[in-house]
């Protein structure tokens, strides 16, 4: 199955042609949370940021504790849905994140590239990113292949949004 990764403005029509059975948005607290037909949505409301900033919500580990619980719930029968406001930085990092947990014996760096591979301008938030590699147990490697594919390019906010992607759930390739 896959992971299906877009911008809030394409969510419906990617929600509408494929059929999701659940979706993950990340997006600011303003923000309004699209009503598509899923059978589990996950409703994050958090700044994309990687430090403090006042008037910001900084990802937290309750956050990401939410997101693993949430995609280690998904029976993978039908793809997932990870948006944010751009589809460049909150909801790569998560898709990443999903890839991780459903494949915990492929190397991150594998899935990374993945994850490059499928978008020029993906750019995994660096606080989701580290808070999973601490959750997780993974010692610093899901931070370091994050690294690895290096920032994406062009950067928001040369683009307004990332046209919408996918990555495999499932990996076959080497493991650690």
């Amino acid at each position: 199955m896959t992971i299906l990764i877009c911008s809030l403005s394409k969510a419906a029509q990617v929600a509408a042609q494929r059929k999701p059975s659940r979706m993950v948005s990340l997006l600011d607290p303003h923000t309004m949370f699209p009503a598509l037909r899923v059978s589990a949505h996950l409703r994050m409301a958090l700044h994309d940021i990687a430090d403090h900033e006042d008037g910001c919500i900084l990802p937290a580990e309750t956050h990401v504790r939410e997101i693993l619980t949430f995609v280690n719930a998904w029976d993978q029968e039908a793809p997932i849905l990870i948006h944010c406001w751009a589809g460049i930085s909150r909801s790569t990092a998560t898709a990443l994140i999903t890839a991780c947990v459903k494949n915990p014996a492929t190397d991150e760096e594998e899935i990374a590239w993945a994850l490059r591979r499928a978008s020029a301008t993906a750019n995994p938030n660096p606080r989701l990113v580290a808070l999973a590699d601490a959750e997780l147990g993974r010692s610093g490697r899901l931070v370091k292949a994050a690294r690895a594919i290096g920032r994406g390019y062009p950067a928001w906010p040369a683009i307004e949004e990332a046209e919408p992607f996918e990555i495999p759930s499932r990996f076959d390739g080497p493991t650690l």
